[in-house]
């Protein structure tokens, strides 16, 4: 897949697959940002990306960004939409600190990752009715007692 980026700081890297079995990038942040204790911050992560059509761009934080820096994505994942891909469209990772401590992510530090999804776009077909059998609603299969 041929994908167009664009750097807003030339001097710090693309964003690479660490492995050959990578299946996300790493991105890697433009400039050190500290979040206060239980604070949302913006990190910018210094590229524009167009995703390509049918795709979209999820963006997570490393498996090891919570265990070591105590942030998370307070909505869990972002999603990068094809149409974000304007001059001033730099992804930015949003992240929460849930520690009680400032935590201080450096400049060329990687702590989030991208991958490319593919999508499709939903065309409803409204009904009066679901005709088939129900579950019994949310957290129906936890009825184990387990």
């Amino acid at each position: 897949m041929n994908v167009k980026i664009k750097r807003v700081d030339n001097d710090l890297p693309l964003p690479r697959y660490e492995t050959a079995g990578s299946v996300g990038f790493d991105f890697v942040c433009r400039e050190s940002v500290t979040i206060k204790p239980h604070s949302l911050e913006l990190i910018p992560a210094n590229v524009i990306v167009e995703t390509p059509p049918g795709y979209m761009l999820m963006v997570t934080l490393r498996s090891s960004t919570p265990r070591k820096r105590s942030l998370l994505i307070p909505h869990g994942v972002g999603v990068i939409d094809q149409d974000y891909c304007g001059e001033r469209d730099e992804i930015k990772i949003q992240v929460y600190n849930f520690s009680s401590n400032p935590v201080t992510v450096e400049r060329g530090d990687r702590i989030a990752q991208g991958v490319f999804v593919r999508v499709d776009a939903a065309q409803w077909s409204e009904v009066h009715r679901i005709d088939s059998e129900t579950r019994g609603g949310f957290g129906s299969t936890d009825t184990r007692g387990d």
